[in-house]
């Protein structure tokens, strides 16, 4: 299992919070590739709910990781 920042942009608008099941049906639904299906079928699950992307790929960026002043914007 490899994630990109390409392949989990593709769960950026998941409906989360989420099952397994529900995020590789969204997945297949939505038109991305197949290795993000493949890559949420081998999670190991035991019935978890997944609150965001972070929970499946924790090196997934989030705002705190940009280094920019909004108030200069």
């Amino acid at each position: 299992m490899y994630w990109t920042l390409e392949l989990a942009s593709y769960l950026a608008d998941a409906p989360w919070p989420a099952t397994k099941d529900e995020l590789i049906d969204y997945a297949i639904r939505t038109g991305a590739p197949l290795e993000v299906a493949e890559n949420l079928q081998g999670i190991e699950d035991e019935g978890e709910i997944y609150e965001s992307i972070v929970e499946i790929w924790p090196d997934y960026p989030t705002e705190d990781d940009y280094l920019w002043n909004e108030d200069e914007y």
